[in-house]
């Protein structure tokens, strides 16, 4: 979804809703980036944020203009960036990847403003009982939690806020992320041959996602 022309309406998508929030000219830092695709939309949304960016491989894919990469692994190094430099910090689709969480939002909290916020997505239980998707996309797109391989568990907004709390930061809100367009979109897709349009409108229609977002207490220090 291109944001270019969207900017006015970031309600519509609730990771464009977190976005919009950063203050002008902030520095907003994405975990576990993959192939730069999300950062890309960030981008088009906020063309005016400085944004950092790691992941455990490189070379992936396509990163916005500018933005600081690093190579790194989130359970057991360091960020290279110092304390405090972060307005906000996003996190999709990675905590169910990995075996410990406290070093990542031990990380989150220390370099995160006062009053910054992270944003973590994951999938919401309910995926555990869905059936992979059908025809052509068997295989192709994750539909059950059980289709990507390399997921270890499924982390509730619960276990989130303990972890949250566990490294001083205070527990905003969580529920479901949704994009309410390609949701809209479901009804017309839904009896179509199945593709990876058809798939992507009915995990935001079912709610595939579960969203958790905490704050640097503003009174932090930093």
């Amino acid at each position: 979804m291109n944001w270019t022309h969207l900017r006015a309406f970031p309600w519509l998508d609730t990771r464009a809703h977190f976005v919009a929030r950063a203050p002008k000219g902030g520095h907003l830092l994405d975990l576990g980036s993959s192939d730069g695709e999300t950062l890309r939309h960030f981008a088009e949304l906020r063309p005016d944020l400085n944004y950092f960016a790691v992941d455990i491989q490189s070379g992936l894919g396509e990163y916005p203009k500018g933005c600081d990469f690093k190579k790194l692994n989130v359970e057991q190094d360091k960020f290279p960036w110092s304390d405090g430099s972060m307005d906000a910090i996003t996190c999709m689709h990675l905590v169910e990847h990995l075996k410990d969480l406290a070093p990542l939002f031990a990380e989150a909290s220390r370099l995160l403003k006062a009053g910054g916020r992270i944003y973590v997505e994951t999938p919401h239980p309910k995926s555990l009982v869905l059936q992979s998707a059908p025809g052509d996309m068997a295989g192709a797109f994750p539909m059950s939690f059980y289709d990507d391989a390399t997921h270890v568990r499924i982390v509730t907004t619960g276990i989130l806020a303990q972890h949250a709390k566990a490294s001083g930061m205070q527990v905003l809100c969580s529920g479901i992320s949704r994009n309410w367009l390609f949701a809209a979109a479901y009804p017309f897709l839904a009896f179509a041959r199945p593709s990876r349009r058809s798939c992507t409108a009915r995990l935001h229609w079912i709610g595939w996602s579960a969203y958790f977002i905490a704050q640097k207490p503003i009174g932090s220090g930093h």
